[in-house]
């Protein structure tokens, strides 16, 4: 889950490197690191910490070259430190940068340093650098020397490597982490994803499993796993340097929080029509597939999987199966593979290691048809699958996923929606989810308004340490969501639970030191609801309510009420996952803590 940048230019590469580094920090941030060709010798500086912290390393070791790699690193390999920083350098020949893990690196570091290698850092990453200088001292060509290593090695890699030996070319190979060739009539660059080269182009081409590419200015030459010379297709990004730019904003996090009514309108533009939601918005054949589902499984990690768990409620409130499992569990253990299955894989960004390993074990499994859920068109999740449905949330830079969020919920409604059909579900019936799925960026515009008194109530977990929230039916999933924000950017240790569940074991931690957040819409569970509320305030707990106009609740000692304005049950988890998110924005912020890039954490989490 790291961030690779590279370029080859007739100009100084040194600006676009970093400036693509800055646009890949939500991939990894414990270290950074570019290495440059210069008059036959390879120029390299590394600093610590975020890519600002390279950025001052470099106003006093100026580097600059036309060929170069660069990255910025999430620590799997060796703790965050200098030495640990790529890019890993070999007898000042070879360069490379490395996203991945690789697996059978103890087997090749013991044959290396027998023949003479030294190691200067704990990384798995260095057998590479290693490997491909010993294949270069037999064949000479480091295109042949990349190709002999990525035969040899094991795990999952991306790769980007220069040599002294041909200063005029940068070598890329890539297995089960992502690659992107940027390409220019005088340039070529290659990064992890397109959000990294926006600035310089927005043609692209992605390198598919086993790929090697030989990249030159004049451009690319691709090679396959079996070696054979491949074409592969060239695109056009959709993404502008704007869309990454934080604008009127101060983190990123906020910028997309408020991004959501936009997303979503983007997400159902085109996918629905006459109160009908269009079966083709998942892919040509999505009638066939759906017409020979009667289940569906879902796999995903972290809020892709609370978006899951919301969406069981909703396909089975109308008789279609649903199972939601965490795609790093799914792939361990043996499964009873319901006859008429649809596969379902959610991930933000389309390379989560877990969800594609999950994926690729359903497949093998029996499982016949495989959806993909998914914000990135270039990703390996939409490539690996039959039926895609994109969420167009946009570029999401923050680590903590909001908007992405948002958009897998409407998708997966949407999905539950045409399931539903073959279940019964009436004209009627749709028209009404329909109209409520219109006014959803409308309903979000209103909810969005709570900000300010939220920020407010936000400075009562200035001074915690522990925090519960409590949902019934499908807000459980909202309440795990909502912890999970604030635990992830506030470093304040949050829990959820069922609220029905308080008396079996949660109610004894509560005191008047932990906040209990609870969100209570008005459905046919609001009642039991209160009475889970009543529980805590009889122990002494200090509760914070999101609760619907409508629901009879109010502000009183050791209740704190936010009225959030009434909605259809039929939507009302996308709207009370958003005051849950400025909640944990506003406490960050308050903490002082990291919003945008939280420690130990990456936007994409492309290794096991």
């Amino acid at each position: 889950m790291c961030g690779i940048v590279g370029a080859i230019a007739n100009h100084d590469v040194v600006p676009t490197l970093i400036d693509g580094l800055k646009r890949l920090e939500y991939r990894g941030y414990d270290s950074a690191g570019v290495t440059v060709l210069k008059n036959g010798s390879l120029e390299r500086a590394r600093a610590v910490g975020k890519v600002d912290a390279l950025e001052r390393v470099l106003e006093f070791q100026a580097i600059h070259g036309t060929v170069g790699i660069a990255h910025t690193r999430w620590a799997t390999h060796g703790e965050p430190s200098e030495k640990n920083a790529h890019p890993h350098v070999c007898r000042n020949r070879v360069a490379v940068v490395h996203n991945g893990i690789i697996e059978n690196y103890e087997l090749l570091r013991e044959q290396q340093l027998a023949a003479g290698y030294e190691f200067t850092s704990d990384t798995d990453t260095e057998v590479i650098v290693h490997q491909i200088h010993h294949h270069l001292e037999h064949s000479g060509d480091l295109l042949m020397a990349v190709t002999a290593t990525a035969r040899e090695l094991e795990g999952a890699f991306a790769l980007g490597v220069v040599s002294t030996d041909d200063p005029t070319r940068i070598v890329a190979a890539r297995r089960g982490s992502p690659l992107v060739v940027g390409l220019r009539d005088d340039a070529a660059f290659l990064a992890s994803d397109m959000a990294a080269l926006v600035s310089v182009t927005q043609h692209y081409l992605v390198l598919e499993d086993g790929d090697v590419a030989d990249i030159t200015c004049h451009g690319v030459a691709v090679c396959d796993a079996r070696g054979s010379r491949v074409e592969r297709a060239i695109h056009k990004s959709r993404l502008t340097a704007d869309a990454v730019e934080l604008g009127e904003y101060r983190h990123y996090m906020l910028k997309e929080i408020f991004e959501q009514p936009k997303a979503i309108a983007d997400t159902l533009e085109g996918r629905v029509s006459n109160d009908r939601v269009l079966e083709a918005g998942f892919g040509p054949n999505a009638e066939a597939v759906f017409d020979a589902t009667d289940t569906v499984q879902i796999v995903a990690c972290g809020t892709s999987y609370h978006a899951g768990l919301v969406a069981k409620y909703w396909m089975e409130s109308l008789g279609v199966g649903c199972n939601v499992e965490v795609a790093s569990e799914f792939r361990y253990r043996r499964h009873v593979v319901p006859e008429r299955s649809l596969l379902v894989a959610v991930s933000q960004s389309g390379e989560t290691a877990d969800t594609l390993a999950a994926l690729k074990e359903a497949k093998r499994i029996g499982y016949t048809h495989a959806l993909a859920i998914c914000n990135v068109p270039e990703s390996s999740l939409v490539r690996a699958s039959d039926l895609v449905f994109m969420t167009r949330a946009g570029p999401e830079i923050g680590v903590a996923s909001s908007k992405a969020f948002t958009t897998q919920l409407v998708a997966l409604l949407l999905l539950s929606i045409v399931m539903q059909r073959r279940q019964g579900l009436t004209p009627e019936q749709e028209s009404k989810w329909v109209h409520q799925l219109r006014g959803l960026p409308t309903a979000i515009e209103h909810v969005l308004g709570l900000d300010v008194a939220i920020h407010g109530m936000a400075e009562q977990f200035a001074d915690k340490h522990h925090a519960l929230f409590l949902g019934r039916g499908a807000h459980y999933p909202i309440a795990l969501e909502g912890a999970l924000k604030l635990k992830e950017i506030s470093y304040i240790h949050a829990e959820a639970y069922p609220a029905g569940e308080l008396k079996h074991g949660p109610l004894a931690l509560v005191d008047s030191a932990m906040p209990v957040v609870a969100v209570a819409p008005n459905n046919q569970l609001l009642e039991k609801l209160k009475s889970n509320i009543q529980e805590v305030r009889a122990r002494g707990g200090k509760l914070i309510v999101f609760a619907d106009r409508a629901s009879g609740m109010e502000t009183d000692s050791g209740l704190q009420v936010i009225e959030v304005a009434p909605v259809d049950d039929r939507i009302a988890p996308i709207i009370y996952t958003i005051p849950l998110q400025l909640l944990a924005y506003h406490v960050a912020v308050i903490k002082g803590t990291d919003v945008d890039k939280p420690r130990n954490l990456a936007k994409s989490v492309t290794v096991e």
